[in-house]
């Protein structure tokens, strides 16, 4: 067995919301509703689904870089959740992001060398000509010359920057990097070039990955296993070819269908199965969050929510339909 390098088990994250003219309490967006799951050493973990369902706040609770409602996250068997901040500070060069917007992500006042080496500086890695001849190297691997370490961000393409991006996340060297739908800023033409420098950096550096999207084309491509979320919760988590080959659950139906397809002849006679609007998560339907939109849904599931468990070996769902 692949070794674990992450462990999640029942992440929340709800947001309050205020009113009135003392700014009191009057609700909450539940943003991440009870996620669980578990991140092995070496694989690419594929997060997709629908704008708002959660995906990039799953991302940052996993970073710390907002405080969780409730759950752990554990990485290496320490409990993120629970760590001072000089701890956290340590831990932090294991674990990077790459962010989804490349030139809102760099700072347009400093040079590539100088975004490149503030992770160094920030961790006291190496000395000054070290650091330097890091950068350099850092380049090379994602596929930019020298003499761009003397560039603003302003002056390179959206592929350019975001291969910057790249660049800043390995330079600490971390374990394991999240990815928030680093290629759905850019051209399809650069996309495919981004996704195989990622594989290839994979295998040079043994990084980890979770990569969130919601683009299944581009998830099939680089994932080992994907998770579909739904209004904060993972409705189903199987490997790539199970969830593609053998889908469980009817919201990942759904999405699968709204794939184009390369074909005019097949393609005029696809339908979007997914009907109506996603409900709001300040005020998620009881039950099965999908029973709104649901083709399938039964009495059963406007009341009871599904538990999420294992239906085939590896294959996760949170469905009535298979209880």
């Amino acid at each position: 067995m692949t070794q674990t390098l992450m462990e999640v088990e029942g992440l929340k994250k709800y947001f309050p919301i205020t009113g009135g003219v003392f700014g009191r309490k009057v609700g909450e967006v539940k943003a991440v509703d009870d996620v669980s799951f578990m991140v092995r050493k070496g694989e690419t973990l594929g997060l997709v689904g629908e704008s708002g369902c959660g995906k990039s706040t799953t991302g940052r609770l996993l970073l710390r870089l907002i405080e969780a409602t409730e759950g752990t996250v554990k990485f290496e068997d320490k409990e993120v959740n629970t760590l001072s901040t000089t701890e956290m500070k340590k831990i932090r060069r294991e674990m990077q992001l790459i962010f989804q917007d490349p030139l809102a992500s760099l700072n347009p006042r400093q040079t590539v060398e100088k975004i490149l080496m503030e992770p160094l500086v920030v961790h006291k890695i190496g000395e000054k000509n070290e650091r330097k001849q890091m950068v350099k190297e850092i380049l090379e691997v994602v596929g930019l010359d020298e003499y761009h370490a003397k560039r603003y961000p302003h002056q390179f393409s959206g592929g350019q920057r975001q291969r910057i991006g790249i660049a800043r996340a390995l330079m600490t060297r971390p374990k394991l990097i999240i990815a928030d739908e680093p290629v759905s800023a850019l051209d399809v033409s650069i996309q495919s070039q981004v996704l195989n420098l990622l594989k290839d950096l994979q295998k040079k550096f043994s990084l980890t990955y979770i990569f969130i999207a919601h683009d299944l084309g581009v998830v099939r491509h680089i994932s080992d296993r994907v998770g579909v979320m739904y209004l904060g919760r993972l409705v189903e988590l199987a490997d790539v070819d199970q969830i593609f080959a053998n889908t469980l659950h009817p919201y990942t139906e759904a999405l699968l269908s709204s794939v184009p397809i390369p074909d005019p002849e097949l393609d005029q006679d696809q339908e979007d199965v997914l009907g109506g609007e996603i409900p709001s998560p300040a005020n998620p339907p009881r039950g099965c969050a999908f029973h709104t939109r649901c083709p399938l849904a039964m009495d059963v599931c406007k009341e009871v929510r599904p538990v999420f468990k294992e239906k085939e070996p590896g294959h996760y769902v949170a469905c009535h339909l298979h209880e």
